[in-house]
């Protein structure tokens, strides 16, 4: 069985993550790993933010420090010894691949209505491209 000493989240605020959350703490708790929560301020794809305004991404990535902050405390409550947030700008299909960790743990659909087809298209990606074990949750 392997250990994980990082064990990753990504967030989007949906109920699949927070989802994928929960399980991500139980992981954390029960390895005593370090537990990132990332979220990703979408800037790339289309119909993104950045496809109206830039500032308008900036107040995201605020509310998101706020909230994810809210997630690291109530974390460590629950008994996670390390929490670290991580708040980025960009593309989550990319950005998500390639933190270093030893599992990403993310839940199967997202926000975006249109990737909700299958498996989310944040989700694949997660499972097709990261170089660290996946987890998904349903």
């Amino acid at each position: 069985m392997a250990i994980y000493q990082k064990i990753a989240v990504a967030v989007d605020f949906s109920e699949g993550s927070k989802r994928a959350l929960k399980q991500a703490i139980e992981m954390a708790k029960n390895f005593q790993s370090t537990l990132l929560i990332i979220n990703v301020v979408d800037t790339k794809s289309f119909g993104s933010v950045a496809a109206y305004d830039l500032k308008y991404a900036e107040e995201l990535k605020e509310k998101a420090r706020e909230e994810l902050n809210k997630m690291k405390i109530n974390a460590e409550q629950d008994g996670v010894a390390n929490v670290e947030i991580l708040v980025e700008e960009g593309a989550a299909k990319t950005i998500l691949t390639n933190v270093e960790v030893d599992l990403m743990v993310c839940g199967a659909t997202g926000l975006n209505k249109i990737e909700k087809w299958l498996l989310g298209s944040v989700a694949e990606r997660i499972v097709r491209y990261s170089k660290c074990d996946v987890l998904i949750v349903r």
